[in-house]
């Protein structure tokens, strides 16, 4: 994208007139790259204009050299056509199809209006100043896109598939459904797919922010812009290449600049009212005088209408607001969170109630041994007996208590293992029969085992060997390490938080008391969670909903604003939603909401700051007491100021 140069489509930066239009910010692999966008090199018609006004105003009033006024109307001119010519043909082009009132048709009767009336050179820096303000725009959309565009170079191009029992380089968008692909260490994953090696580790910190290697073994999922570190590792391919997750995110991402928020939407109905207001006040300026003025002088008037034609125009507005927006979008997608639209910043500054789910979203959704009790006191043997049991079973409670033996190199192994449905696990180990499940399956049994057993709030597996109670294990979810410290910085903005469930109450009141939620809700279906929400919003709260599962994704629809968590969360959440948070972080929650606040804090500075400008400016030159010059200097200044202020968001640190 070429900054001088205007366009009349969907990209056009079109301040002033009907049908306004943000910058449409669009990223591709062939974006300009930054020398392409900032170099003043590209521009060699804006210098070459730039250079002759320079020159000409230095000769007339540094070395008092005059030309006559053909000469001068001449060298001006070729400045003014340098300078302007683009502006000028896109005036003639709006005002052919019946659009009058838009920034480039106000831009060229300014100026032409300068030049009828012989004041050359202010007709010239109109156009030069104009044409510099939207390089600096240009300049700033393209530097705020560059983190952007960077995700698209994580992204290989090219990927090494096994066909036939050799390996062969092709494009990655080549690659079928089932294939197998090959990652040599150092290497980055072109398509989402699910692990064939026993084990391999990966950096995720392109999706999640996290730079911790992260080990996955055979079965678990694979991500498009993660990056093999050690060893060469095989994966089958289950996506692809256009319906990875990365692809999906830099949709989102490109999508969100479309998306207006409501103060964008305000300033754009504000621009098509505002516009032809202006146009009808200058005409009014330079005709109404001659009923009223004795000494009325045309030329003295219409100057006076010219420079209020060229103050008018509200580009700081209409070009720094959508920029303030990117730029948002653009320093939370560095914080790993992902807005789908400029208008969920602004929904992110109104919320006042925060409903979490609880598995993967506050707790990490993974099954943890929280302890292991022994009636003979020896913990390390009931486990490795439990282990060898438990090796048998694909349950996600047995899964974890596997894992948590692992650390002991002294197996066992289980014979005539049995599962019981809804109880547990009956078999042999080391000659012994051993029954491990809920205590259901001791009741079965007719195992007596202690009171204290019904009374624990987490999973517990109870354990008999040779019918005979021998201790019990309990299992937990974990809570994530930051999810306290969230719920705590919610309530310091005076943020109700609310947690909703499926699980059974007394674990979701453990978690919330623990965690020092308001209310709690356990116990509940989808559809239970949907009424919950509609009750919340019933009583005019405005709602952040955060889950990751595929149950979540009606509440993450129906919320105010639907936060889904990237990581581990189901594509039916993530699609859903309107906020994605990449690294599955409960405290990125207020780190969206400081983001919309920051956001709109410099949208609405920049507001003020030009709303102010243009009525000093437009009440002096309406007076006759600002020129021209003093006109595109604060014009032109202020649209500057004001698009600094919006690229000041990328500098922000949260």
């Amino acid at each position: 994208m070429k900054p001088t140069t205007i366009t009349d489509n969907s990209a056009t930066n079109d301040c002033c007139g009907g049908g306004t239009k943000a910058p449409a910010i669009h990223v591709s692999p062939t974006a300009a790259t930054p020398k392409d966008a900032d170099g003043w090199r590209s521009h060699p018609d804006l210098l070459a204009a730039l250079a002759i006004l320079f020159l000409m105003l230095t000769l007339e009033y540094g070395f008092k050299i005059t030309f006559s006024t053909p000469v001068n109307f001449l060298i001006y001119a070729v400045a003014y056509l340098l300078s302007g010519w683009n502006v000028l043909r896109l005036a003639f082009r709006k005002a052919s199809r019946g659009d009058f009132f838009n920034e480039f048709v106000l831009m060229s009767v300014a100026t032409l209006g300068a030049f009828y009336i012989g004041e050359f050179s202010e007709g010239v820096a109109v156009m030069v100043f104009y044409s510099i303000g939207e390089w600096f725009q240009d300049s700033a959309v393209s530097r705020a896109k560059r983190s952007i565009k960077a995700l698209l170079d994580i992204r290989p191009d090219q990927a090494t598939v096994v066909r036939n029992g050799t390996t062969e380089l092709v494009r990655s968008s080549q690659v079928q459904l089932g294939e197998s692909i090959r990652l040599k260490p150092g290497e980055k994953v072109a398509l989402d797919g699910e692990l064939l090696s026993d084990n391999s580790s990966f950096n995720t910190a392109a999706l999640t922010g996290e730079s911790k290697p992260d080990t996955k073994y055979r079965g678990e999922q694979i991500l498009a812009g993660m990056i093999n570190l050690y060893t060469v590792a095989d994966v089958k391919v289950t996506a692809l290449f256009k319906d990875s997750k990365l692809s999906r995110i830099l949709e989102m991402v490109q999508d969100a600049t479309s998306r207006k928020s409501q103060t964008q939407l305000f300033i754009s109905r504000f621009a098509k009212v505002y516009t032809p207001i202006v146009f009808f006040l200058a005409l009014t300026l330079v005709v109404l005088p001659y009923f009223f003025v004795q000494s009325y002088d045309f030329t003295d008037w219409l100057y006076r209408g010219l420079v209020f034609l060229v103050i008018s125009c509200p580009c700081a507005l209409v070009v720094s607001i959508p920029l303030g927006y990117f730029g948002g979008i653009g320093l939370a997608s560095r914080s790993g969170i992902l807005f789908k639209g400029g208008n969920f910043l602004d929904v992110m500054t109104r919320v006042n109630t925060v409903i979490l789910d609880k598995t993967g979203t506050l707790t990490k959704g993974v099954f943890r041994v929280q302890r292991v009790v022994s009636e003979d006191g020896d913990e390390r043997a009931l486990l490795r007996v439990v282990s060898a049991l438990e090796k048998n079973s694909t349950h996600p409670v047995g899964k974890a208590v596997v894992e948590y033996a692992a650390v002991d190199l002294q197996q066992l192994s289980a014979s005539e293992v049995e599962e019981l449905a809804g109880q547990g696990l009956k078999g042999r180990v080391e000659g012994k029969m051993v029954l491990a499940g809920n205590l259901k399956l001791l009741r079965k049994f007719n195992v007596a085992y202690p009171a204290e057993l019904e009374k624990l709030v987490d999973t517990v597996i109870a354990i008999a060997i040779e019918n005979r109670y021998a201790g019990y294990i309990t299992i937990a979810d974990e809570i994530k390490e930051d999810a306290a410290a969230t719920i705590r910085a919610l309530h310091a903005r005076n943020i109700k938080t609310v947690m909703l469930s499926g699980d059974k109450q007394a674990v979701v009141d453990k978690v919330a008391q623990q965690l020092g939620i308001d209310e709690a809700y356990g116990d509940l279906l989808p559809e239970d969670k949907v009424a919950k929400v509609q009750q919340f919003k019933d009583q005019g709260r405005r709602i952040a909903f955060v889950g990751d599962g595929v149950n979540d994704a009606p509440v993450i629809a129906l919320a105010d604003a639907g936060i889904a968590m990237g990581g581990l969360g189901s594509d039916a959440a993530i699609e859903t939603a309107d906020i994605v948070i990449q690294n599955d972080q409960p405290s990125k929650i207020v780190t969206a909401i400081r983001t919309g606040k920051i956001t709109r804090n410099i949208v609405w500075q920049n507001i003020t700051m030009a709303m102010l400008v243009k009525v000093i400016v437009l009440s002096l030159g309406a007076g006759g007491v600002a020129n021209l010059w003093e006109a595109v200097i604060a014009d032109v200044g202020v649209a500057l100021l004001a698009i600094l202020n919006a690229v000041r968001i990328q500098r922000i640190k949260l």
